[in-house]
């Protein structure tokens, strides 16, 4: 869902992440880490430069460090959060509890303490991200966005993404997952499924659905053999989850 990745018709628009540290070396690790999962990341050295980010680019994720000179932590959380509701992920080399409540009472979402590890910073990031978008407060979620768990359906665009990553369909394929998707919950035979997306008369002979639906799972699950989206009702057909 983010760097390196450009929103078109074809493939996904990255996730920008605002990293703000005074430490120029975390900087640069975060920047690799974030960098190699695909977002678009931009830095700020303190609450001041990330304020002054905020009014030129959109924002998906802030990670903000407390102790920084200029502008704190915790005095931009609090000027971030009278006008943006992006998820903000707290920095800190304190641990104690008051400083975690702190952070967490005047609006940041998560808090980190240093050191960290690089990998459950980008784990704890997109955690996170889907769950902003999942409850309709981020701009990837929109009117024309199915979104279930970390699986988003655009059906304006004809894009999909998995763990923010995108996932190439065909255009059947992607009918057949949107049908399922608008019927979430619901469990479709394969004969209205069948007429549906292809519009002609369904043969009991025929697997196209079957087909089509193996291929599906081996691009949007971790497991084809144990679909997590797509479940089988046997003997009646296939529906999607219902979150």
């Amino acid at each position: 869902m983010i760097h390196g990745i450009e929103r078109n018709n074809a493939v996904a628009q990255p996730a920008t992440i605002l990293l703000v540290d005074d430490e120029q070396e975390i900087i640069k690790l975060m920047e690799i880490y974030f960098g190699n999962e695909g977002y678009r990341v931009l830095t700020a050295s303190d609450g001041l430069e990330a304020l002054e980010q905020l009014k030129k680019e959109q924002i998906d994720l802030i990670i903000l460090d407390v102790m920084m000179p200029n502008m704190d932590g915790i005095e931009a959380c609090m000027k971030i959060r009278e006008e943006q509701k992006m998820p903000i992920i707290m920095l800190s080399a304190k641990s104690m509890d008051i400083d975690k409540i702190t952070g967490l009472s005047i609006g940041a979402d998560d808090y980190v303490t240093k050191p960290f590890n690089p990998l459950e910073l980008v784990a704890r990031a997109k955690s996170q991200l889907r769950r902003y978008y999942t409850f309709n407060e981020g701009r990837e979620h929109k009117e024309h966005e199915w979104v279930i768990d970390d699986l988003v359906i655009n059906t304006d665009t004809h894009e999909v993404w998995v763990d923010e990553q995108p996932v190439r369909l065909t255009p059947r394929e992607f009918a057949v997952l949107e049908l399922l998707a608008r019927h979430q919950g619901s469990v479709l035979s394969m004969e209205q499924i069948y007429r549906q997306v292809w519009k002609e008369e369904f043969m009991e002979s025929n697997n196209t659905v079957m087909v089509h639906i193996r291929k599906i799972r081996e691009k949007i699950e971790v497991d084809s053999k144990h679909p997590k989206f797509i479940q089988t009702v046997w003997g009646v057909g296939y529906k999607m989850i219902k979150p």
